[in-house]
Order: structure tokens, then sequence, then C-alpha cells
């Protein structure tokens, strides 16, 4: 990644999907001719004592429009600036960012938690095996839902029952009996070990995005590490840099995160 720069963005589109998460639709050939599915885009602030850019998971891509999507949840002061950006207004980024996706297998389940949920749309588009789509919410605000269904079979679960199965993405994979050869997930921590637990326990191959507080966001600044079974070349500890090794990674792969 030591070629990535700053290029700047026009936006085509923004609007919010819930109280606190907004689609965001930019353009940018650069991005747009070399993005996949499970990789980044940093967004830098227009405040110039806000230094450090902010990492967005990609949740589509437009090739024929040359367009980007990002969905993302207002945390903070940066994510609160660009739920304000309008049709028209530049924004400077950089990416796309990371590893993405490796497209494997016959049977896919593809998990999304949270926020976790958007980066699995691309995916979802553009794998062309089965598919049975696992989406996690706390409550009854489906977003993006409805843009899952044409791409598999849409299984939902919610923390408070008010939709779907009544607890997590497992309970939905156990009570719908569903069943796959690779898993591709996304979502919170403590989702991600019950995932890689649950594909050890039944010999399935799992493919992990990870979460995760960045800064640099090109592997320079080792801000955003996880454990691996190996020893990184960069620091010669057992430790993977998920903004430059990852974010995807094998669940052999991660020891602790």
């Amino acid at each position: 990644m030591a070629g990535k720069v700053k290029e700047q963005a026009v936006v085509v589109k923004n609007e919010a999907l819930e109280d606190d998460i907004y689609s965001l639709w930019i353009r940018q050939e650069k991005i747009v001719n070399e993005a996949k599915a499970g990789q980044f885009i940093s967004f830098f602030s227009k405040d110039g004592s806000k230094l450090l850019p902010r990492p967005i998971s990609i949740c589509e891509i437009d090739r024929e429009q040359g367009m980007v999507r990002v969905v993302f949840r207002v945390v903070g002061f940066g994510t609160e600036e660009f739920s304000r950006l309008q049709a028209g207004d530049t924004v400077q980024v950089m990416g796309p960012l990371g590893n993405g996706f490796t497209k494997e297998g016959n049977k896919a389940i593809l998990i999304g938690g949270g926020i976790g949920i958007p980066p699995m749309l691309e995916l979802a588009k553009s794998l062309s095996i089965e598919k049975s789509i696992v989406l996690g919410y706390r409550t009854d605000d489906l977003f993006l839902k409805e843009e899952f269904e044409p791409h598999g079979t849409v299984y939902v679960s919610t923390e408070d029952g008010t939709a779907g199965t009544k607890g997590n993405v497992i309970d939905a994979i156990k009570e719908h009996a569903i069943d796959g050869d690779i898993i591709f997930a996304c979502g919170p921590t403590p989702m991600l070990k019950g995932i890689k637990a649950y594909a050890m326990e039944h010999g399935i191959t799992a493919q992990l995005s990870l979460e995760e507080k960045m800064a640099c966001g090109i592997g320079a600044c080792l801000a955003c590490v996880c454990k691996s079974k190996e020893k990184d070349h960069h620091t010669n500890v057992n430790n993977k840099r998920i903004c430059k090794d990852g974010p995807v990674f094998y669940a052999e792969e991660i020891d602790a995160f």
C-alpha cells in the first residue's frame, strides 16, 4: 500500500438509512477500478486539526457508473461530518485499502452483524455460488435487508427478538439448520469469536473481516494488530496488522482478537 495517496472524490448521493446510519455514494475512478469486496476506504476530515482518517468498509461497487458506496454509523466527529455531505461536495479519500475476501467454496454462509452488515453486500452480489445470508441486528431496524434478498436466502436475528430469530447469528444458523462449506463474516469481535469456534467445531473454512480502530490505515503505525499464529515479517512478533494484512483473515490465522 506504499503507493496509496489521497484522492479527491465527488459525492453522488448521501442519505440516512436509520437515525444514525448513512449510505454514501462517491465517484472516484481509481478506487472503483481497483476495489473488491472486503476492502475499505479512508476518509479525511476537512478540519485540519483532525489528521487521522476514518476507515469505512466498501458496501457496493458500481463499475458501470464509476461509483462506490459506503454505509456507516455516526459515532464521532468524523462520521458526523461525513453524514452532512451533499451531492456535489468533495471529500479526500485514500483507497482501496486492505485485503478483501477470497472467493471460494461451493455453498457459502455470509454473516454480517451490526455495522458489519454493509461489507457483505458487495460480496453477496459478486459470489456466483449458492448463498445463505445471515444478518444480525439489535432490534427490528433491518437496514439493507431488502438489498440482500435478490442475492441469496436471507435469515435475520435480533437481540430483542423483534424480528427473525431471537438471539445472535449463530442462534439463527442453528434454528434454520443452515449449512455450507465456507463462511464469510464481518461484525463485532464477540460475534467473530463465536463464528470462529463454530467453524472449527464443524470443520468449515471461515474468512473473518475484523473490526478495529485504525490510525494510518496503511500498516505503518501498528495501532491495529491482532494476535496471529505466525510471526509478522514486519515486527517479528506474533501479530498481524488489521489494516494492511487484513481486515480479512482466515479464522485459523488468528490466535486471539
